[in-house]
């Protein structure tokens, strides 16, 4: 872990970006390590959009994580574990960096003088990724379609553009309520467990090459908690997307869930989108605190 946050140095010239401003500085920062954490972590949102949408179907039998981890590579070769990538570049590069931005300058204008509130906390995680979350959310529509497997879209904007024009805009927007109260929350939570783990070990008293390690540590077990309390808006949320023609509303698609596979059902896909949601977090933070380090600032 350590290698892999000492090894962004070489793309942050300090010459270059010296006059940059701050806000932009955390957005390079939030784009670079959301790259690094969508390119190592989409084979389990794949697989974890795939356990979702067998929901969907009539299959009596649900296959299990692992068997899908080979169908997949059995049916489309390794790299298809890696379909759905370029939406989710699409909608992570810019939306991590539009993220961890919008963080930056709410905590430089309301938090200049004082660290945040566990509450305040959440509401700078929630409100962050609200912004972050609207403005991407065509991008995770298609990149939702893309990995189940159900679509033949051959490129993103041809799928933006098909969407448009079949389903109009509101289909490019569907699901966003539930979209909005699994990320929000997760955000929320998760910064305001992050914060308060990294207050248990003082950073001063740790050695400098390992705190990149506690980071990491701290952003695991706030990912965990995040996953759990959010998993079921998630579920929703894919099914919204996938089945834009059978709900009108977010409470419909969350009875169809409960009434068809009970509250089981809410938590269908809840392993690899926790390995994938807490990973993915985890080691954003880690970078992007370690560039903004390296830029003079201070996260």
């Amino acid at each position: 872990m350590c290698n892999l946050a000492m090894s962004v140095e070489p793309l942050i010239p300090s010459d270059r970006f010296s006059k940059m401003h701050p806000v932009l500085k955390a957005f390079l920062c939030g784009s670079v390590s959301g790259t690094c954490s969508t390119l190592l972590f989409q084979p389990l949102d794949l697989v974890k959009t795939r356990l979702q949408s067998h929901q969907l179907s009539t299959m009596r039998i649900r296959p299990g994580m692992l068997n899908l981890f080979l169908n997949v590579i059995r049916n489309e070769n390794i790299l298809g574990l890696w379909k759905g990538v370029s939406p989710s570049f699409l909608r992570c590069i810019p939306g991590v960096g539009l993220y961890f931005s919008t963080l930056y300058a709410l905590k430089q204008h309301y938090f200049t003088e004082q660290d945040p509130t566990p509450v305040e906390s959440v509401l700078l995680g929630a409100g962050s990724r609200t912004v972050a979350g609207v403005c991407m959310l065509p991008f995770t529509v298609v990149k939702t379609r893309y990995e189940s497997g159900k679509y033949g879209y051959r490129s993103v904007y041809g799928a933006l553009q098909n969407i448009y024009r079949t389903e109009g805009p509101r289909g490019l927007f569907s699901g966003l309520t539930a979209t909005l109260l699994r990320d929000a929350p997760f955000s929320g939570i998760y910064l305001m467990f992050y914060t308060q783990a990294k207050t248990i070990v003082p950073q001063e008293e740790v050695d400098p090459a390992l705190t990149p390690l506690l980071n990491f540590m701290c952003g695991i077990m706030a990912g965990i908690l995040a996953s759990v309390v959010t998993q079921p808006a998630d579920v929703i949320k894919t099914h919204m997307q996938l089945s834009h023609e059978k709900y009108r509303w977010t409470g419909q698609a969350a009875n169809y869930i409960f009434k068809n596979h009970g509250l089981a059902g809410f938590f269908r896909g809840g392993l690899p989108r926790a390995l994938r949601r807490t990973l993915m977090a985890a080691m954003a933070w880690t970078v992007y605190e370690q560039m903004m380090k390296k830029m003079g600032l201070k996260s």
